[in-house]
C-alpha cells in the first residue's frame, strides 16, 4: 500500500463508519468528514498508537452487538478501506537514559465495526517519536497470540517471501506496521509495543516528546465504558547533580526524586483521549559543560565479554558561551530526482539556513547534477545584501535536471576555503541519490582532510533525502569530516529536517576534541565530532583491563583558547548500557562493514543485532502465530470445550506466518538514481519481469493503435469459425485471469 493508498483508506473507513449504529447511548458524534486540508497536510497519518480495520468488503461493516440492516453495498473497496478502531485503554511506560528513551505501550482496542459472524485483517500502526526503532511487538486475542522475531538474512538460503509493505513494515520512518489476520467482528486485542527513541536537547533542556494524540474517532462509542490514561515516566542521568523538571504536557505527579533521578507517574479518568503528545522537560542543575563516564560489564549470555564504556559530555544552559564563527559551503543536488516539491522545500530550507549566519561568517553555494554551477568562486560575507543575491541566484539555479555527479561538487567545496584558524569550515551536503563511486569519494575526502594543513580541518555535514540515497555512505562521509548527519524520507520533513540538521552543526562551542587514555580501546565513532550546543556527545566503547580512574577531554573553544575538563569514571549498574549503545553500535559496525566490505564485521553486526532485539541491515523482522491445539482423546476424538478445561488438554502450536518489509535504511539505489526515480520512502523499483511486461504491453499498445475500427471489422470477416472459436476462448481466458488478479 503506497502512502497516497493509506490516506484514501482512512478517508474511506471514516466514511464506511458512519453506517455503524450504536443506539442512544452514544457519547462521540460520528466522525467528521475529511477535508481536502486534512487530506493535503497529512493528518490522517497516525500521530498515537492505532489499529484501523482493513475492509475490502464493504457488506461485512455493522455493529457487532447490534446490526443496523443497512441495506446492501456493492463492489469491493480497492484500495481496502481502514475504519480506525475504538480504543479501551492506553498505558505508556518510559525510562529515560542520556539522549535514548525506551517506550513501552499496552493499550486494547475492540473491533466496533464488523459484524459478530465475520472477520477482517486488522493493521497496527505505532508512530515511535523522533529517529525511532522498533524493538517489539506481541498481541492478543481471542485465543491466539502473535509476536516479532528476529532473524538471521541468509544469503545461501533460499529466499523467503517478504510480506507487501502494507502487510509489515514502515509506513514511514518513523511509523511501524503491522497486521494480525482474521479477527472475529466485536472481539478485543491487546497490544504491546516496545520502541526507542531520541531525546532532543535544546537551550540546556532534554526534551522527551512521545508521540500520544488520538483522534476523536477512537473514543468508545458507550458512556459506561472507563477510560483511564496512564503514564509512567523514570529519568535516570546517571551518578551526577539533582535532575529537575520544568515543562510537563500532561499531569505528573513526582513520586520520587533522588541524585540523578526522578520518577513520575500521570493517572487520570477521562471522557476523551488525549489530543496531545506527551511532552516532558528537564534538566541538570548546573550552568557549566558537564560529563561523565559510566562503565559497566556485559551480560552473561553476551558474545562479546569486553567492558563496556561509554562517555558524555553536555554543553549545559549557558547561553553566553560563544559558537564559531563559521565559513560555509552548501553543495546540494539539483539532479531530476529532486523535482517538484522536494527541490522547492530544499530551496526553503536553504534560503533559511543563510538568514540565520552572523554577518561574521561566510559562506558559498554550490549546485550539481551532471556539472557544477557555483554561486561565487570565493566565499562572500553573510551581509543582508549578500544573501538576498544567493537567494536570486538559488531560485533562478535550483531546476531540478540532469544525472547525479557529486564528486567534483565536494572537490571544489573543500578548495573554497580561506584556512584560518578563526573560524571552523563546515560542508553542508544535501543529495538524494547513490553513485557506483561511493567509496572512491570517502578515500578521497579522508585523504585530502589528512593533507590539510590547516588547524581546522573541513567538517562534513551529510543530509540525505528518501530512501534511495546510501545512508551508510552519508553516515561515513560525516564520520570522516567530523560531522553530523541527518535524513528524511518524505517531502513533508525535508524543510524541518535541513533546519534542524543546520542549526546542531552550526553550534559547535568545543573543537577539535581528544580524549587522553582511550588510545588501545576499541572506540565508536571513531573520529570525536564537536561539541554542539544542542545535541549531547556520547563517546562508547569496549575494553579489556583496567580503565582509567579519570580521563581528561581537551579541545579549543570559539576564541581559539584551549580548553580541558577532568571527568570521573564511575559504574552504572542501574542504567543498562548495552540497550542504550546498541543502536549506536550497530550503525558504526555497518557504516564501517559498509566501507570496508568486511563479512566479518557484517556478522558481527547481526550477533549484536539478535542479542539486543534492535533491527540491522542484517536481520528482519517476522510475526509468529501462536495458539492452542485441540488434543484427541483417548477415543480418538477430540476435546470439546467442556473437556478441555483439564491441565494438558492443549498443546500450543507456534508458526511464522510473515516475513515482515524490511525495516533497514538499505545501501542506496544506483538505478533509480540513474533513472532519476524521485525520492520515496518504501518505493518499489520495478524488476525484470515488470519492465519486460510494461514494454511488451506499450508494444501492443503501439500496434493496436495503428489499427483502424474499419480495418478490424475487415479482417474479423475473413475469419473462419474454427478460428473465431480459438479468439473467443483466448478473450475469455484473458478476462478471467484480470477478473482473479482484480479479487485478490
Amino acid at each position: 500500500m503506497h502512502n497516497d493508498d493509506f490516506t484514501t483508506g482512512v478517508e474511506d473507513g471514516l466514511r464506511l463508519s458512519k453506517r455503524i449504529y450504536f443506539g442512544n447511548d452514544r457519547s462521540v458524534a460520528a466522525p467528521k468528514p475529511v477535508t481536502p486540508m486534512d487530506k493535503a497536510t497529512g493528518s490522517l497519518y497516525p500521530t498515537s498508537p492505532m489499529v484501523y480495520a482493513v475492509i475490502i468488503n464493504p457488506m461485512i461493516v455493522d455493529n457487532p452487538d447490534m446490526p443496523s440492516y443497512q441495506p446492501h453495498v456493492h463492489g469491493r473497496c480497492n484500495p481496502p478501506a481502514l475504519i480506525p478502531l475504538q480504543m479501551n485503554s492506553i498505558s505508556f511506560e518510559v525510562e529515560c537514559f542520556l539522549d535514548t528513551a525506551f517506550v513501552s505501550m499496552s493499550g486494547s482496542w475492540r473491533v466496533h465495526c464488523v459484524m459478530g459472524n465475520k472477520k477482517c485483517t486488522c493493521r497496527v500502526a505505532v508512530p515511535m517519536g523522533e529517529e525511532g526503532s522498533i524493538l517489539g511487538a506481541e498481541v492478543e486475542v481471542a485465543r491466539k497470540s502473535y509476536s516479532t522475531r528476529l532473524a538471521l538474512i541468509d544469503e545461501n538460503e533460499e529466499e523467503e517471501s517478504e510480506a507487501k509493505p502494507e502487510e509489515g513494515g514502515l509506513l514511514k520512518a518513523h511509523i511501524f506496521t503491522f497486521t494480525i489476520p482474521q479477527v472475529d467482528g466485536g472481539s478485543n486485542l491487546s497490544i504491546k509495543v516496545r520502541w526507542s527513541q531520541k531525546i532532543m536537547y535544546k537551550d540546556g533542556e532534554f526534551i522527551l516528546d512521545v508521540p500520544y494524540s488520538f483522534p476523536e474517532y477512537v473514543t468508545p462509542a458507550s458512556k459506561k465504558i472507563p477510560k483511564r490514561e496512564k503514564i509512567q515516566l523514570n529519568v535516570n542521568c546517571g551518578p551526577i547533580a539533582e535532575v529537575s523538571w520544568s515543562t510537563t504536557s500532561h499531569q505528573l505527579k513526582e513520586r520520587k526524586c533522588e541524585s540523578g533521578k526522578l520518577d513520575l507517574l500521570y493517572e487520570a479518568q477521562v471522557l476523551k483521549w488525549s489530543n496531545t503528545d506527551f511532552v516532558f522537560k528537564y534538566h541538570v542543575s548546573t550552568t557549566n559543560l558537564y560529563g561523565g563516564v559510566l562503565l559497566q560489564s556485559p551480560p552473561t549470555p553476551s558474545f562479546d565479554q569486553r567492558e563496556m564504556f561509554c562517555l558524555y559530555l553536555v554543553a549545559g544552559p549557558d547561553k553566553s558561551r560563544k559558537v564559531f564563527r563559521k565559513e560555509v559551503v552548501f553543495v546540494v543536488d539539483i539532479s531530476e530526482s529532486m523535482i517538484g516539491n522536494t527541490i522547492e522545500v530544499t530551496k526553503n530550507a536553504l534560503i533559511a539556513a543563510l538568514s540565520k549566519l552572523d554577518q561574521e561568517d561566510s559562506f558559498g553555494i554550490t549546485a550539481f547534477n551532471n556539472e557544477t554551477q557555483v554561486y561565487s568562486s570565493t566565499l562572500e560575507s553573510a551581509t543582508n545584501e549578500s544573501i538576498i543575491n544567493a537567494t536570486e541566484w538559488i531560485n533562478t539555479t535550483f531546476i531540478a535536471s540532469g544525472g547525479t555527479n557529486m564528486s567534483n561538487a565536494l572537490d571544489q567545496a573543500l578548495k573554497m576555503f580561506s584556512g584560518s584558524s578563526k573560524s571552523i569550515p563546515m560542508v553542508f551536503f544535501i543529495t538524494d541519490g547513490a553513485v557506483e563511486y561511493e567509496r572512491h569519494i570517502c578515500e578521497d575526502i579522508h585523504i585530502q582532510l589528512q593533507n590539510n594543513g590547516s588547524e581546522l580541518c573541513p567538517r562534513i555535514n551529510t543530509f540525505g533525502i528518501g530512501s534511495f540515497c546510501n545512508h551508510y555512505f552519508l553516515q561515513t562521509l560525516a564520520m570522516i569530516g567530523k560531522g553530523q548527519y541527518y535524513a528524511s524520507y518524505d517531502a513533508d520533513s525535508i524543510e524541518v529536517g535541513i533546519q534542524m540538521w543546520f542549526s546542531k552543526a552550526s553550534s559547535s562551542i568545543l573543537a577539535n576534541i581528544v580524549i587522553d587514555g582511550l588510545d588501545d580501546m576499541e572506540v565508536y565513532p571513531s573520529t570525536i565530532p564537536d561539541l554542539c550546543s544542542e545535541r549531547p556527545l556520547i563517546i562508547s566503547g569496549r575494553f579489556k583491563g583496567n580503565f582509567p580512574e579519570k580521563l581528561k577531554v581537551k579541545g579549543f573553544v570559539a576564541d581559539t583558547s584551549n580548553f580541558t575538563i577532568d571527568i570521573e569514571v564511575q559504574h552504572a549498574n542501574d542504567i543498562p548500557l548495552e540497550k542504550i549503545l546498541a543502536k549506536k553500535q550497530i550503525e558504526s559496525y555497518t557504516t564501517e562493514a559498509w566501507f570496508s566490505q568486511d563479512k566479518d564485521l557484517e556478522k558481527k553486526v547481526a550477533k549484536i543485532s539478535l542479542e539486543t532485539g534492535i533491527v540491522s541491515e542484517y536481520t528482519h523482522m517476522s510475526l509468529w502465530k501462536t495458539e492452542p491445539q485441540d488434543k484427541p482423546s483417548k477415543s480418538g476424538k477430540k476435546q470439546g470445550k467442556k473437556e478441555a478445561g483439564s491441565q494438558n488438554t492443549e498443546d500450543p502450536k507456534t508458526e511464522k506466518i510473515k516475513v515482515l518489509h524490511h525495516l533497514g535504511l538499505g545501501f542506496g539505489n544506483t538505478i533509480a538514481t540513474s533513472e532519476n526515480i524521485p525520492p520515496g520512502f518504501g518505493h518499489k523499483i520495478p524488476n525484470q519481469t515488470e519492465k519486460l511486461v510494461r514494454v511488451t504491453g506499450n508494444c501492443c499498445t503501439n500496434l493496436f493503435g495503428k489499427c483502424c475500427c474499419m480495418c478490424c471489422i475487415q479482417a474479423c470477416s475473413r475469419i473462419d469459425n474454427q478460428c473465431g472459436i480459438v479468439l473467443t476462448q483466448l478473450c475469455g481466458a484473458l478476462t478471467c485471469f484480470g477478473c482473479v488478479e482484480c479479487c485478490e
